[in-house]
């Protein structure tokens, strides 16, 4: 009948065990198809409800195992070959015609999905969910909601959220499961540009890791962990399965990628920026102001950085992939910087945009013209890499301030008026005359500009001394060359302030724009030059960038140099021009025989109280010597970023031949209670000029503001299974409140971690704890304690506890 099948039925249940006897008994039946569906194997039933993408039912038009009528006569003792018609003998039934043959090459293929011994379906993942939406938890924590598209977008050094959606629950004591991102076109675990992400128990910082911190049938969600150190820019996802029993693995490559950013609201990254308002200003502000005239009529117009628009990210990780950066190298901001400044401009590297200062922009649009960096970008991006016509000094900004902003790193647009261009190193702005005071063309190639636009960017700079972080001047306008490459920085705003420009990268062309002297040369008879004129406020005036929160504009001036005319920037002057090719513009020194240093008492200044050093000064003459030291004491993050100078004073010294003084330095408590950070560190500068040589004297040093113990006391015997306690004890050390105090105690094999709320602590006060506790594991064990409040930090103890066994 139609609708009907044949099927072959054993009186055992043939298939079920491996090696059992074949039947004995054949039964011929018609089935309709409702009746083979209740009839189904109940191994093919209990497979499909578990792994129903392995196993899908059949279609009445695909055919199984038994779709096909055998007809099979029941063995014989002896089969008889019989003469057939044609004379020949056949044999009743081969193996290729057998059912029970049949059913051991499924049971084997089976096998491959299916173990019998342990009733246990490989893990594999159907289906990856990465939580991109900007409305999603991942996109708001990471503060890139604003970022168009729904990929995910999350910044290194945070943890971000993954679901994944597997054939069966996940078992975590017979399952492996870890995941695999990959960024570059050749990921090396070696370079950081492959990870291996493993499945951990506890998230700890500084680690590729990942947890699982939700389940809800087939379903996971991890929560992953990146170090703050991380590669940026798009990785290739992929997640592999396993089993303890089973080391083949199963990979399963996710439908969306990563794109990985820097982060500057996280503490461990060198772009670290702790002011709300400025992370505001400086990486999520999508508009901004730049300043262009003469520093006597300074002009403003609006720029359009549109980092989040539609198109941008990809341009910008575009760009990195044009530049000749090994992708292992973007991990590190200095390099991605450098190469930004690089890749901005089309001189040597076809990079984003055309300079043309010609006054003929045929074939191009006119520099003034632009408003925005979204079309230059998206245009450079659609072309696959062919420069945009055309740009000057704004125009290279304000794209650079788009790009650094789009990965993350905090930037912004500055203005230099009467910006010097300084083309032999000389750290000077040199003009040269004949022997008639007649300008010598071809040797005035140094060049004073009405104004120059450039960029400061945020970061740590951990290779470089301490008090060199912070803003960093980079600038991607063509005019010299640095190492071959038209670029320029990161170099050290605070470095170019005090003259120190042996720090990289090209501070000395960066001092000669803000800080040079005008210096006037004649020519002599005999073909040399004497100086007989010099400038010295000709070049770097009213230093501009738009201030935070608003349209108007903020002068910075004081952050490139000391005020004009000043002793500090005179020391800053004659230091940098020694490391220029003229050391010898200004008049050197006569002799080195006054020395400088700083000593500290002890273990330093504690906190809550003046903090006290002593000046030595050593007189190494048979002569007087007579010097006026300038003293600035600033507050700096541990990672060497300069955060505000807080004190400055003169100091005269005058020294008899071969005298030493030392003089008492003092810092009030009052002049540092509302100033320092988290390291309590201080810098002392001290520079001078000796009268009599001209010699030029110098120090640094930093010290921190030591903070009190926390002090822990074991109370009663340590046994394992035995409560014990400690007492923790811990004063007070400022004349203030501490508001919210707050204990973390933990103790491996002693207690696990946990919070203690105290509250406020008053001035001098004392606090006493006793925390209970017992012990689950033998031997030599420590109990730490930490206190943790705005006011104070860097306040912890701890205790030896040595635990016997009961």
């Amino acid at each position: 009948m139609p609708g009907e099948r044949l099927t072959v039925r054993n009186s055992l249940e043939v298939g079920r065990f491996p090696g059992a006897a074949p039947p004995t008994k054949v039964e011929l039946t018609i089935q309709s198809d409702e009746e083979k569906k209740a009839e189904e194997g109940c191994c093919r039933r209990w497979l499909r409800k578990f792994c129903p993408c392995c196993c899908k039912r059949q279609t009445s038009t695909s055919y199984d195992f038994t779709d096909k009528v055998e007809y099979v006569k029941p063995p014989a003792p002896e089969p008889d070959k019989q003469p057939s018609q044609d004379g020949e003998t056949k044999e009743m039934a081969g193996n290729e015609r057998d059912p029970w043959a049949k059913l051991q090459r499924l049971q084997q293929a089976l096998m491959f999905v299916f173990d019998f011994r342990f009733l246990e379906i490989k893990l594999s993942v159907c289906s990856v969910d990465l939580l991109s939406s900007k409305t999603g938890q991942n996109r708001l924590e990471h503060h890139t909601d604003q970022y168009h598209g729904d990929e995910l977008i999350i910044r290194r050094g945070q943890t971000f959220q993954i679901e994944l959606e597997l054939n069966r629950p996940f078992n975590e004591e017979s399952d492996k499961l870890h995941l695999d991102l990959r960024t570059g076109p050749l990921p090396l675990v070696s370079k950081g540009t492959h990870v291996i992400i493993p499945l951990v128990s506890e998230l700890e910082d500084q680690r590729w890791e990942a947890k699982v911190v939700e389940r809800s049938g087939n379903r996971i969600k991890l929560s992953v962990n990146s170090p703050a150190s991380s590669v940026i820019g798009l990785y290739r996802l992929a997640v592999v399965t396993s089993s303890v029993r089973n080391e083949a693995s199963t990979t399963h490559d996710a439908n969306k990628n990563i794109i990985m950013l820097f982060n500057p609201w996280c503490e461990d990254d060198t772009v670290f920026l702790d002011d709300e308002d400025e992370l505001k200003e400086y990486v999520l502000n999508d508009t901004g102001r730049i300043y262009y005239g003469t520093e006597k009529q300074i002009g403003a117009r609006t720029w359009n950085f549109g980092q989040f628009h539609e198109g941008i990210l990809d341009a910008c990780l575009f760009i990195l992939d044009k530049s000749d950066m090994s992708p292992s190298g973007r991990g590190d901001p200095v390099n991605v910087v450098r190469v930004i400044s690089a890749m901005i401009n089309a001189q040597d590297d076809f990079g984003v945009l055309v300079g043309n200062w010609s006054g003929n922009y045929s074939g191009g649009v006119s520099p003034a013209a632009w408003s925005s960096s979204v079309e230059i970008l998206k245009t450079y991006h659609s072309s696959n890499g062919t420069p945009v016509s055309y740009g000057q000094c704004w125009v290279f900004s304000g794209v650079t301030t788009t790009v650094l902003r789009c990965l993350g790193i905090p930037a912004r647009s500055v203005t230099n008026f009467q910006s010097a261009h300084d083309t032999d190193v000389s750290l000077t702005t040199d003009v040269f005359f004949d022997e008639n005071l007649e300008p010598i063309d071809e040797l005035n190639t140094d060049s004073v500009w009405n104004f120059h636009v450039w960029n400061d960017c945020w970061m740590a700079r951990p290779h470089l001394p301490p008090g060199n972080g912070g803003w960093q001047a980079v600038d991607s306008t063509p005019q010299e060359t640095s190492q071959g490459t038209f670029c320029c920085g990161p170099a050290s705003v605070n470095a170019i302030r005090s003259g120190q420009v042996y720090h990289k990268h090209d501070a000395p062309f960066v001092f000669a724009e803000v800080n040079s002297d005008k210096i006037y040369w004649q020519r002599n008879k005999d073909g040399t030059f004497s100086q007989f004129h010099i400038e010295k406020k000709a070049v770097g005036h009213c230093i501009s960038t738009k201030a935070v929160g608003s349209d108007e504009r903020e002068d910075i001036t004081h952050l490139y140099k000391h005020p004009e005319g000043s002793e500090e920037e005179r020391i800053a002057v004659e230091t940098a021009s020694r490391y220029g090719s003229k050391p010898d513009v200004y008049s050197k020194a006569m002799a080195e025989d006054v020395s400088v240093e700083v000593k500290i008492e002890g273990e330093g200044p504690r906190m809550g109280a003046d903090a006290k050093l002593s000046i030595v000064v050593k007189n190494l003459s048979a002569q007087t010597r007579q010097t006026t030291l300038h003293s600035q004491v600033a507050v700096i993050y541990y990672t060497g970023v300069l955060k505000d100078t807080i004190k400055k004073e003169q100091i005269q010294v005058e020294l008899s031949a071969n005298e030493e003084k030392t003089i008492e330095w003092v810092l009030p408590y009052q002049q540092y209670q509302n100033q320092l950070v988290d390291q309590a560190a201080l810098m002392l500068t001290l520079t001078g000029k000796v009268n009599e040589t001209q010699q030029m004297l110098a120090n640094q040093t930093t010290f921190r503001l030591r903070t009190p113990d926390l002090n822990i006391t074991p109370l009663g015997e340590a046994v394992v299974g035995k409560e014990m306690a400690a007492k923790l004890t811990f004063k007070n050390p400022l004349p203030r409140t501490l508001k919210s105090v707050v204990f973390r105690v933990e103790g491996l094999g002693l207690q696990k971690g946990h919070e203690v709320l105290v509250g406020d602590v008053g001035g001098h006060a004392t606090v006493t704890l006793t925390e209970h506790f017992i012990p689950t594991q033998p031997g030599p064990r420590k109990l730490v304690a930490s206190l943790d409040c705005k006011q104070l930090t860097q306040v912890h103890g701890v205790a030896d506890v040595n635990v016997r066994e009961s």
